[in-house]
């Protein structure tokens, strides 16, 4: 655990002083106004935003492999990612077309409504799609299953697949440019990172995740079985139902900013568990911590590889998630 954390702090040294600028602390002491310009609104929400989302994807990931007992659970398996894309997606495309019909009410006039003068409407969006999913989740499986791991799955491959079919409606009646900037958008960026969004949603994400700590014990115990958790004094159904909300509101905030970026959630627990073993009070602390670095790493490198363009985030961490998963598979396989 001490080795994470020195690596993730060194991981958020290295993204706070390396990048198309090099900021180093000499320049930020000497008063180098755009060094220090660049550091405290550009690199740092950045950074901050980076490795918030890779906790709470990593966090989130190893509760669901815990509570479906389940390797290949992941975060997007419940469909929060995809409703989140959904609503980004939706308003991408109509969102020119919905604010010139507001516009265009008497009430609303003279505010002259444009979408680049609404910064966090895409956001707010994706997180109004998450929150609509995880709504929906939990009352289909409240009143037709029980809450049951099973009708959680299931429904969640039908919202991953209803959501696909959406967006790509959506995708094939988009113009050029918004089918560029959906495009991007879902395959994950950090570029859009400021304090006054990433408060906000930091805040959410915390307050989501900081529950998910305090069912260590349960996910331990729930790995016997249901039945002898139950008998062992845990409450599944609550432990189920506090799992897999918390789960999708850190999710649903995190991808509301960074849009979709894979494998962190599927890969971070697996690595984890290799290095300090399976017992989830040392697994859930270890996600955040190798989570976070591994997504401020991605973004360093998905900033600085092709300068000055930027390679989109979820690029990076798939190139690097799928060959480790793949090697995960031929690890275990002779056994």
């Amino acid at each position: 655990m001490a080795l994470l954390g020195f690596g993730a702090a060194a991981a958020v040294a290295l993204g706070l002083t390396y990048g198309a600028m090099s900021i180093g602390i000499a320049g930020l002491l000497d008063g180098d106004a755009l060094q220090r310009t660049v550091f405290a609104h550009i690199r740092a929400p950045r950074v901050a935003l980076a490795g918030l989302v890779g906790a709470v994807l990593a966090i989130s990931g190893a509760t669901l492999q815990g509570l479906f007992r389940n390797p290949l659970a992941d975060p997007g398996l419940i469909g929060v990612s995809s409703g989140a894309a959904f609503g980004a997606v939706a308003l991408i495309v109509l969102g020119s077309t919905l604010t010139e019909a507001v516009g265009s009410l008497p009430l609303f006039a003279p505010l002259s409504l444009r979408m680049d003068a609404l910064p966090f409407a895409v956001p707010v969006a994706a997180m109004v799609g998450a929150a609509l999913v995880t709504l929906f989740l939990y009352a289909f499986s409240n009143r037709y299953g029980q809450f049951n791991i099973v009708t959680i799955v299931l429904v969640g491959i039908a919202v991953n697949a209803l959501a696909g079919v959406g967006i790509g409606a959506f995708q094939y009646l988009s113009d050029d440019a918004e089918l560029r900037t959906l495009t991007f958008w879902m395959m994950g960026s950090f570029g859009s990172a400021r304090w006054s969004a990433v408060g906000p949603a930091a805040l959410l994400m915390v307050v989501a995740a900081m529950p998910l700590f305090f069912a260590a014990r349960g996910l331990d115990l729930l790995q016997l079985g249901e039945a002898e958790a139950f008998h062992l004094g845990i409450d599944v159904k609550r432990l189920k139902r506090r799992a897999i909300l918390c789960s999708a509101a850190a999710v649903g905030a995190g991808v509301a900013l960074a849009g979709m970026i894979g494998f962190v959630g599927l890969v971070v627990p697996h690595l984890v568990r290799l290095l300090i073993g399976a017992a989830h009070r040392y697994v859930l602390p270890g996600a955040v911590l190798l989570g976070a670095t591994l997504t401020v790493l991605a973004d360093l490198v998905a900033r600085t590889l092709v300068v000055p363009a930027e390679l989109p985030v979820g690029l990076v961490t798939s190139a690097l998630g799928a060959p480790f998963f793949l090697w995960l598979i031929a690890r275990a396989r002779p056994r």
